[in-house]
């Protein structure tokens, strides 16, 4: 070919052992949702299975099929779990009864981030695809278009995480009727969406920095980066969700089955309304 797909000899060791790691967790979640009935969460596992089909594709260097399958699968695999942290959100702010602390409507407040969500996502897999060409204006122009996807991904998870905080603040000035009599565990789902989404938006900076420097840059041209602020930043986002599973807010509102830790609960509302 008349490029070089990587600057480095990609580590077959280092991809495997982050294949098993990622299949371990996205099993897990896949078993969690399906026990606690948790659909809202299939975007989120989808996210895990693009990790796991990223990193075999780095197992098979020197092949373009499998270049353009890692860069676009990892690069898209965030925003798929960003969908699922998003829709969290709203059900935390349904469990503590604190619509009133949000500056748009609850109903509104999904739809809108999971919009730029989807425009991230598509706008990074299109630039994606571009960056396998053997043209270096179409490669150009898909690191450009990558830049912008990331961009838009980091803008409405600055937005998310404000919108969080300003939420957090205003309950903790003035706990809800809901919060006082029944003591919801808001507190551990939130600090969770806190990490994770500070995970995300460090990768997201970091990608950004990588193809603003170009197809010759520094962080482009050493492995290193792609493990160290993509493959253990997302992991930790998935064994983060697997410990402080969502199924734990929308079980307190409807009753069921949650997960809790790695243990499932069966729960029942009718303990939460005799308490």
């Amino acid at each position: 070919m008349a490029y070089h797909l990587y600057h480095y000899e990609p580590s077959l060791a280092a991809a495997v052992i982050f294949i098993i790691l990622f299949t371990a967790s996205t099993g897990l979640h896949f078993i969690q949702m399906a026990k606690t009935r948790m659909w809202f969460f299939v975007a989120f596992c989808c996210g895990g299975i693009f990790e796991v089909i990223g990193y075999i594709g780095r197992t098979i260097p020197g092949t373009l099929g499998a270049y353009v399958v890692q860069s676009i699968f990892l690069l898209v695999a965030p925003a798929l779990f960003a969908a699922s942290i998003y829709m969290e959100l709203g059900r935390i702010v349904e469990l503590v009864d604190g619509e009133r602390y949000l500056f748009v409507r609850r109903r509104w407040l999904t739809g809108i981030f999971v919009t730029g969500d989807v425009l991230s996502f598509f706008m990074q897999g299109g630039g994606g695809g571009l960056m396998g060409s053997d043209k270096p204006d179409s490669r150009a122009t898909g690191s450009h278009v990558i830049v912008g996807g990331l961009f838009v991904q980091i803008v409405f998870f600055g937005c998310f995480i404000i919108t969080a905080v300003l939420f957090h603040m205003r309950l903790h000035r003035a706990p809800t009727q809901r919060v006082l009599t029944h003591q919801p565990p808001y507190l551990r789902h939130l600090l969770a969406l806190y990490a994770t989404s500070l995970l995300i938006f460090v990768r997201s900076i970091v990608r950004v920095v990588e193809f603003i420097q170009g197809l010759d840059g520094y962080v482009i041209s050493h492995e290193i980066f792609i493990y160290l602020f993509d493959a253990v930043l997302m992991l930790g986002v998935m064994l983060i969700m697997n410990w402080v599973h969502p199924s734990e807010v929308t079980t307190y509102l409807t009753g069921g089955k949650m997960s809790k830790g790695l243990r499932l609960v069966e729960y029942s509302t009718a303990a939460q309304t005799s308490a």
